[in-house]
């Protein structure tokens, strides 16, 4: 059987993801293929924050202030990545929308509506430049121990 991450290493694993997606969200160009990809990245990376909340929930004994703490932070970096996917969601909408009317178009000029595509890209990328940040308070408050990879079957 595969070993369960311990929660730092997940921690780790949303941290890095999280800043992989602000970069691309950054310095890519925003097509609805990458918009849709980014989407996808962002609902995992919800999932996975949710997984971990799940399994702390699970495995504490007592509910003490820290324990609280740590599984409100845990909450608001699954928020985070879910608010991030749905903008980077009505980006793509956007996207397709503001491409289907340039193409009904009669004239050259159209009248675009509302933020644009990039708007809420850029939303997106406020709301993930939160994760790594909420994973920092969660080591530098020691609510996780760092812990070395564990070797307990599931």
């Amino acid at each position: 059987m595969p070993d369960r991450p311990a929660p730092a290493q997940i921690l780790g694993r949303i941290t890095t993801d999280a800043l992989a997606l602000c970069r691309a969200l950054r310095t890519s160009t925003t097509d609805q293929r990458a918009l849709a990809a980014w989407v996808t990245e962002a609902q995992d990376l919800a999932d996975t924050a949710l997984y971990l909340f799940r399994v702390l929930a699970q495995h504490r004994p007592r509910t003490t202030s820290a324990d609280l703490l740590l599984l409100e932070r845990v909450a608001h970096i699954a928020k985070a990545a879910q608010d991030a996917g749905a903008e980077l969601a009505a980006a793509l909408a956007r996207a397709v929308e503001n491409r289907r009317r340039q193409a009904d178009a009669v004239s050259e000029r159209v009248v675009l509506v509302g933020p644009s595509p990039q708007q809420f890209i850029e939303s997106a990328t406020d709301l993930l430049d939160r994760i790594p940040a909420l994973c920092r308070a969660i080591h530098r408050d020691r609510l996780v121990p760092p812990s070395p990879l564990t070797h307990q079957p599931h």
